[in-house]
């Protein structure tokens, strides 16, 4: 009986269960950030490289 009492109070579990889902949501919001900053970074290099002029 004491191991079922000790088993219902032990919140350890759903701890480490939080932060995994923390982690998954930084791991989430990191990967939009790049995916935009990506596309507007190409956008930007694309830009320049179309005024640039070819050497002569």
């Amino acid at each position: 009986m004491n191991l079922v009492k000790r088993f219902l109070n032990d919140e350890s579990g759903a701890t480490a269960i939080e932060y995994g889902l923390i982690a998954a949501l930084v791991a989430v919001i990191i990967i939009g950030g790049a995916s935009l900053l990506g596309k507007n970074l190409n956008l930007l290099f694309s830009g320049i490289a179309g005024k640039l002029t070819p050497p002569t």
